[in-house]
């Protein structure tokens, strides 16, 4: 007689032979193993096929223009990931940065059109640079202690501070965008090197990165900021001061946010009211793709750069191919449905094996 298996999809198979389980995976189960044993390699992968897509369906994309435009575009989100991978891997989310980048622009503006004609141009900049870095740093740090010491979720302090940084960007110039800095700013901001293939803002945002990822693989806070996300209560039976810690996390996610609204100012010649929206958004989806894990515990900044790029190429792609600006919208957020689906795959995954 022919045995009816009741076995439902997804439970392992039994190996008749000695009883044992034989674990079987489905395609979920198999994308999943791909992604987390290949690491930022599978997310590489994603994005070369992406560009090969973009490149034989619209040959405008690749030229040299298009390519700046990318890595341009792709800048301050870097820059905003390489602080989100930090504040993920901790077990956290900012919410915040695209406000806190724009508050911080308007701010690091408003500094340097205080100095009349008589001052150095050198030194305005370097005035605003530096008040832009402060802002994003201190908004940062409240993050942190609001998180830490009143015990609010991330989710919602930083969604609070949000309302904060984008009514203070409102206030500081009644609403209106903030011009009339040095030139020299924005010739900084647009200076191309490598017979126009690499833009200084891009090199920039390069160099932080790379600090940031061997911050994170190989240094103590690197260490303590895995232990925070992996396990906090283990993290601190192990003398790490896991608050104070997020503080500092959350500190450098504002900075990085500050950076990266006085380099956009830089590249517009003006603060925009409208500067940063969204790259809370982008920023998120980037650390995601490049396999930081939403529970904490796991991630990368390699993996983040390339996780930026993805949303940077898609969103260029689509503008050379003519494609509705909505759309874009559209894209980045299904991609950060596919990436946290994919992130949850890999969890289950991990729970199966061990």
């Amino acid at each position: 007689m022919t045995e009816v298996s009741t076995r439902t999809a997804g439970e392992p198979a039994v190996d008749p032979g000695n009883g044992q389980e034989t674990p079987r995976r489905d395609l979920r189960e198999t994308l999943s193993l791909i992604a987390d044993r290949s690491g930022a390699l599978w997310t590489f992968g994603v994005l070369i096929i992406i560009v090969l897509a973009f490149v034989l369906t619209t040959p405008a994309y690749w030229s040299k223009g298009a390519w700046l435009a990318t890595s341009l575009s792709a800048t301050p989100i870097l820059l905003i990931a390489v602080g989100q991978t930090f504040v993920i891997v901790s077990r956290g989310v900012d919410l915040s940065v695209g406000a806190v980048l724009g508050f911080s622009a308007m701010v690091g503006g408003w500094v340097m059109t205080q100095f009349g004609s008589g001052t150095s141009a050198t030194v305005v900049i370097v005035l605003g640079l530096l008040a832009a870095m402060a802002v994003g740093l201190i908004l940062g740090l409240i993050n942190g202690i609001v998180i830490t010491k009143l015990e609010i979720s991330p989710l919602v302090a930083t969604l609070g501070m949000l309302g904060v940084a984008s009514g203070g960007t409102q206030l500081v110039n009644g609403g209106q965008e903030l011009a009339g800095f040095p030139h020299q700013l924005t010739e900084l901001g647009n200076k191309v090197l490598l017979d126009g293939w690499i833009a200084l803002p891009v090199l920039v945002a390069g160099v932080v990165a790379l600090l940031g990822g061997v911050a994170l693989a190989n240094t103590r806070f690197g260490r303590h900021t895995y232990a925070s996300g992996s396990s906090p209560e283990a993290a601190r039976r192990t003398g790490v001061n896991v608050d104070r810690h997020l503080i500092k996390v959350y500190g450098l996610s504002g900075f990085m946010a500050g950076l990266a609204g006085f380099l956009v100012m830089s590249q517009l010649g003006a603060a925009s009211i409208t500067a940063g929206q969204g790259a809370e958004l982008e920023s998120i989806v980037a650390v995601v793709i490049g396999g930081a894990s939403l529970f904490g515990g796991r991630g990368t900044v390699a993996g983040s750069v390339i996780g930026t790029f993805i949303v940077a190429v898609i969103e260029t792609g689509l503008v050379v191919a003519k494609v509705a600006a909505a759309w874009q919208l559209v894209a980045v957020g299904a991609i950060l449905i596919a990436a946290v689906y994919m992130d949850r795959q890999r969890l289950r995954l991990a729970r199966h094996t061990h």
